[in-house]
């Protein structure tokens, strides 16, 4: 038993001391881009009146830390709709990107992801505009400050690029390190066709599951739901869910902020029910 674990503990180290050079070089092409395009980005989201879910969804596929934050500020202050909330929530990588990357997925594999989120973040934005107009009845189109500054949520603007992404390469490493950890502790004690065995492979099973899983308001969610992607742990339909309903630390912003506990409740479940939704919708096509 202790060879075993130390069998797996060798072997997670290894795979992730392997990535942590691609991952530190993601993470500061991020951080350029975050520091470049977030408030151009916000900007953009604000002014986009009815087309915000369009805007949102396109938009969230930019790499930037506290997009899904700074968008429930922006919701909370009744600057963007329902919809365009959603859409944000839908269609950001969280950490996904940084993960896929310095893992070496195919750039198809990676692309196809991204547009997907995109997709199914637009079309169901639009939808949750179409179909719960009350929640943006109190929309009055002002501006508001950045709420989230308060929040802590955004990468520290004052920080420099390189220790903002030293610093992010080495919490996710960690994540990374503890999910390899077990799955080669899966591996060696029960054998590889284990992990094809999960309950996270199974139909409509395992996107309800997943997105439960994305739901929790931490960058740790969508580590190992990728990382579970990745090693054959969970199928494309279940990551999928569990990576749309992923807005990183954006729920816990829009329960700090929107004072409204049932109007939030209620966004959960639709983002809960669309991630799920798209989950199955990404296995049929």
């Amino acid at each position: 038993m202790g060879e075993l674990f130390l069998d797996a503990l060798l072997d997670g180290a290894i795979d992730t001391l392997k990535i942590i050079p691609f991952l530190f070089v993601t993470y500061l092409l991020m951080e350029y881009l975050e520091h470049r395009t977030g408030d151009k980005t916000l900007s953009l989201v604000r002014r986009a009146g009815r087309l915000g879910p369009l805007f949102g969804g396109v938009l969230g596929i930019i790499p930037q830390c506290g997009f899904s934050a700074a968008a429930s500020g922006l919701y909370a202050g009744r600057v963007i709709t329902a919809g365009t909330l959603i859409a944000v929530f839908l269609s950001t990588s969280d950490e996904m990107l940084p993960i896929l990357i310095s893992s070496h997925a195919a750039p198809g594999l990676i692309l196809s992801i991204v547009l997907r989120k995109a997709l199914i973040g637009v079309l169901f934005g639009f939808v949750v505009d179409f179909l719960f107009r009350r929640l943006n009845q109190r929309m009055i189109g002002s501006s508001i400050r950045d709420i989230c500054e308060h929040e802590h949520c955004h990468c520290d603007e004052e920080t420099s690029i390189l220790w903002s992404a030293l610093r992010h390469t080495v919490s996710i490493a960690l994540f990374l390190f503890l999910v390899s950890l077990a799955l080669n502790l899966i591996i060696e004690g029960a054998g590889e066709e284990a992990l094809g065995s999960l309950i996270l492979n199974k139909p409509v099973i395992g996107e309800l599951l997943a997105a439960v899983i994305g739901l929790i308001p931490n960058c740790a969610a969508s580590v190992v739901i990728t990382q579970l992607y990745l090693e054959g742990a969970m199928g494309f339909g279940a990551m999928m869910a569990g990576l749309l309903v992923g807005a990183g630390v954006g729920l816990l912003v829009l329960f700090r902020t929107n004072r409204d506990l049932k109007e939030n409740l209620q966004l959960t479940g639709i983002l809960y029910v669309c991630g799920v939704l798209g989950g199955l919708l990404a296995n049929v096509f």
